[in-house]
């Protein structure tokens, strides 16, 4: 139960953090993605300000291996650049160019009941259900 407990308050406190910074507002992430026009550099802060704290803290991480709660820590093995990981993130970043949103900042943004945000929501559900799907027939066919 603690896990679940710790997880909701954990993504209720980065819910806020998004709110709180603005990073649910679709303008915000569009203005930093527009560098030839009026270029808004709040996305760069929140950016800068996780990294401060991840930075220093990953080493001490990849070194308990296992989580507060003692759970194990799965982290990527793969270490090359691959035809799927350049098109997933050129997919990743038209929508979020187009959208403005990421998974976190829409999941979030529900909350204003807005339809276009239900919209943004359900079709990247529907991606990530079509990729696996895509996933698991191009791994069959190795």
């Amino acid at each position: 139960m603690l896990p679940i407990i710790s997880s909701f308050v954990l993504g209720m406190l980065f819910a806020l953090g998004l709110s709180v910074s603005e990073m649910i507002n679709p303008a915000r992430v569009i203005g930093f993605l527009d560098i030839a026009g009026r270029w808004d550099a709040t996305l760069l802060f929140v950016m800068g300000g996780a990294l401060v704290v991840t930075v220093p803290l990953f080493p001490w991480i990849q070194k308990r291996g296992k989580s507060l709660l003692g759970a194990p820590i799965h982290l990527p093995t793969q270490t090359h650049v691959d035809a799927s990981l350049v098109i997933g993130a050129a997919i990743f970043g038209v929508g979020w160019g187009l959208g403005g949103f990421c998974p976190g900042p829409a999941i979030a943004s529900l909350a204003s009941a807005s339809p276009s945000v239900l919209f943004f929501v359900l079709a990247m559900v529907a991606g990530q259900w079509l990729a696996g799907r895509l996933a698991s027939h191009w791994s069959a066919r190795k």
